[in-house]
C-alpha cells in the first residue's frame, strides 16, 4: 500500500504537473499553428515553463526517475511538432532527438547529463554542469529557439512587428542554426556510445 501511494505521489510531484501543463499548451499551440498571435505565445511559454520544473524539482525535493523521463518526453514532442509542421524534413530533426532519448535513458536513466565525464572534450564542454556553461547555454538555445525562430521568419514576424534588420535577421539564423549543429554533434556522440556499448556487450556475453 506504501508503495502504491508513493507512486501515486510522483503523478502529482509539482515539477510534473508542470509537464503536464506543458503538454496541454504544445497541444492547443499545434491547432492553433496558423495563427501566430496564439502559436507564439503559448509555445513560448512551453519552452519558459521546461526552464522552470527543474528548478522546482529541486527546490521542493521532487526529483523523480518519472520527472526526467516526462521533461524529455514533453520537450521532444513540442520541437517535433514544431519542426515537422514547418518543413516536410523536419521529421528527421525530431527523429534523431527521439533515438538520443532512447540511447541516454536506456542506458542511464535520470542521471544521463551527468554521465559523460570520459566523452571528447567538445562533448564534455557541452554537456559541463548539465549544459550551465556558455557553450551548453548556446546549445540549449539552439535547440529550443531555432524552430521558433524560423517560425517567426516564415510569418514575417522578424520583419514585423520586431522591425529586424535582414543582417540581424540572418545573423540570428546563423548563430541558432551553430549552436543546434554543435548539439547535434553531442547526439551523434550519444548514438555512438550506445551503438559500441550494444556491440561490445553482446561479444562480452558470447565470450
Amino acid at each position: 500500500m506504501a508503495e502504491s501511494t508513493m507512486r501515486r505521489h510522483v503523478f502529482v510531484y509539482w515539477p510534473n504537473i508542470i509537464g503536464y501543463i506543458r503538454i496541454v499548451l504544445v497541444s492547443i499551440s499545434w491547432v492553433v499553428f496558423k495563427r501566430p498571435a496564439f502559436f507564439i505565445p503559448l509555445y513560448s511559454i512551453s519552452i519558459l515553463l521546461d526552464g522552470v520544473d527543474g528548478w522546482v524539482a529541486r527546490r521542493l525535493e521532487q526529483t523523480s526517475r518519472f520527472g526526467a523521463w516526462l521533461d524529455v518526453v514533453v520537450d521532444n514532442l513540442s520541437r517535433g511538432m514544431l519542426w515537422s509542421m514547418l518543413f516536410e524534413w523536419g521529421w528527421l530533426v525530431t527523429a534523431v532527438e527521439w533515438c538520443v532519448f532512447v540511447c541516454n535513458h536506456s542506458a542511464r536513466g535520470a542521471d544521463w547529463k551527468s554521465s559523460f565525464t570520459t566523452s571528447p572534450y567538445l562533448v564534455r564542454s557541452i554537456m559541463a554542469k548539465g549544459f550551465k556553461t556558455p557553450l551548453g547555454a548556446w546549445v540549449i538555445i539552439g535547440i529550443h529557439c531555432l524552430p521558433l525562430w524560423l517560425y517567426g521568419h516564415r510569418w514575417g514576424l522578424l520583419s514585423a512587428p520586431l522591425g529586424l534588420p535582414p543582417l540581424i535577421q540572418t545573423l540570428g539564423t546563423l548563430g541558432l542554426t551553430a549552436g543546434r549543429l554543435l548539439g547535434l554533434v553531442a547526439e551523434v556522440w550519444c548514438i555512438w556510445v550506445h551503438i559500441k556499448h550494444l556491440i561490445d556487450d553482446e561479444i562480452e556475453k558470447k565470450s
